[in-house]
């Protein structure tokens, strides 16, 4: 039996009318250009203004600044710095052992489990299409059929860099246009394939465990994915998917787990795809269970049996 993901946590919980009405206003909000202003807000430099959005968003959701490298707000030249702090050494311990697989963010779990007949757990009642995930790709999609996935929803509270879960060569990434609903608890259980909708950075990676992809979902606000081997990817915002090839000589990007490996502004999603039988998922690893980056997710199963298929764009 194929094992599903939890529905503990914020999922019981019913969508209130409230919610239920901001979700259906953003249909109709222009989110692109929403996120381009929030792009420029929070570059803004004028010291009243950039410490004012700082130390707001501290208060209201809790930020924990004794954990960053820079503790002190005034020191951040805009609030993108603020948002996209680094973390003091040994706040985000690494998970020994080279056979754990690690998170990739700090966030709450959204779903974790098996992807069965093509389809990623969403929210009760919701799935969505590995394909449609993916772009379409259908080769992409193959090697994680029947495979494992975790969704990790990052809030405006957390630290918004991403680490790579394991030991990873970079083959591929890519570029996805698409929406930008907001991805928090209510519009994950209304908006109908919203991961697979939003805009979002696939990257795949050779890995201890195999093919390995790791996606970087937009949101509204979120105004920059950026990654370490090729900078700002978002904005500027395409319209078609733009595709890029690392498997060959002289374009080899090599990560070592936990490395960083690219950063948000503003909350979003980060989504780990994995190849059947690669890895055992923790049984601590349940929906509405916070997590941190660097922290055991789960372990891996055994080696591949062969060499994971080449990656064709």
């Amino acid at each position: 039996m194929p094992a599903l993901p939890s529905e503990a946590g914020p999922a019981g919980r019913a969508v209130g009318l409230a919610a239920r009405l901001r979700v259906y206003l953003l249909y109709c909000l222009p989110q692109h250009l929403l996120s381009v202003l929030m792009y420029s807000a929070t570059r803004i430099r004028v010291r009243a203004v950039k410490d004012w959005q700082i130390r707001w968003v501290i208060r209201r959701y809790a930020v924990e600044m004794d954990l960053a490298l820079e503790p002190d707000p005034a020191a951040y030249p805009h609030f993108n710095a603020f948002f996209t702090r680094a973390l003091r050494p040994g706040a985000r311990p690494l998970a020994e052992g080279g056979q754990n697989l690690v998170s990739p963010a700090d966030g709450v779990v959204s779903a974790a489990g098996d992807i069965v007949d093509g389809q990623l757990f969403q929210a009760k009642g919701k799935h969505f299409s590995l394909t449609d995930l993916l772009a379409g790709n259908a080769a992409h999609a193959a090697m994680f059929a029947d495979g494992k996935y975790a969704t990790i929803y990052l809030s405006p509270r957390d630290y918004h860099r991403v680490h790579i879960p394991l030991d990873g060569r970079l083959q591929a990434m890519a570029y996805v246009p698409g929406r930008l609903f907001s991805v928090n608890d209510a519009t994950t259980r209304l908006v109908p394939g919203l991961f697979a909708r939003n805009e979002r950075v696939i990257t795949i990676f050779d890995t201890p465990a195999g093919p390995m992809a790791v996606l970087l979902v937009g949101a509204i606000f979120v105004g920059s994915i950026e990654t370490v081997w090729a900078g700002r990817i978002t904005p500027p915002y395409r319209r078609r998917v733009h595709a890029w090839r690392y498997d060959i000589p002289g374009e080899e990007v090599f990560l070592k787990r936990g490395t960083e490996m690219g950063r948000f502004n503003m909350g979003s999603t980060v989504i780990v795809l994995l190849p059947k039988d690669s890895v055992a998922w923790s049984p601590e690893l349940q929906a509405g269970r916070t997590v941190n980056a660097g922290q055991a997710m789960g372990q891996l199963v055994s080696p591949p049996a062969a060499a994971p298929p080449r990656i064709r764009s």
